[in-house]
């Protein structure tokens, strides 16, 4: 049997903390996966982006964004995925077309070293995944 394993990306991760709705299958598999024996993670390099986003004041949260970020980790008993040198070297060689945005690129290529399947509602990674070059469901 596989398991299925599954990254948030950011804004995937700020919409579920925030109650946003989200797509009904993908709110299925985040409120059955821990039981099927299967995980969810999140990129460290997401708590960046939430810093980034407050810092901004694009992101209006109460608490400090590192508080924020590993709360809103926690509420999905999702485990936080290093960045590796392998993965940023690998989002700078992704096959294209795939948008110059470098989160996304991380994001993108963190989903393909661990075989996950990226949780989004970015259109361009959604056509990435369309494309078959990473595994992608929308939320």
């Amino acid at each position: 049997m596989t398991t299925e394993r599954y990254l948030l990306d950011t804004c995937a991760l700020i919409y579920i903390a925030h109650d946003v709705p989200i797509a009904e299958r993908a709110m299925a598999i985040l409120r059955t996966t821990p039981a099927a024996g299967e995980y969810v993670v999140v990129s460290a390099f997401s708590a960046w982006e939430i810093g980034m986003l407050a810092a901004k004041g694009r992101l209006n949260i109460t608490k400090p964004p590192l508080v924020w970020f590993r709360e809103a980790a926690g509420k999905m008993s999702a485990r936080v995925l290093d960045v590796t040198p392998d993965i940023l070297v690998a989002a700078s060689f992704l096959p294209e077309p795939l948008h110059g945005d470098p989160a996304d690129r991380i994001l993108v290529a963190t989903a393909r070293e661990h075989d996950l399947t990226i949780i989004t509602r970015d259109r361009a990674i959604l056509a990435y995944g369309a494309a078959g070059h990473v595994k992608a469901l929308a939320c």
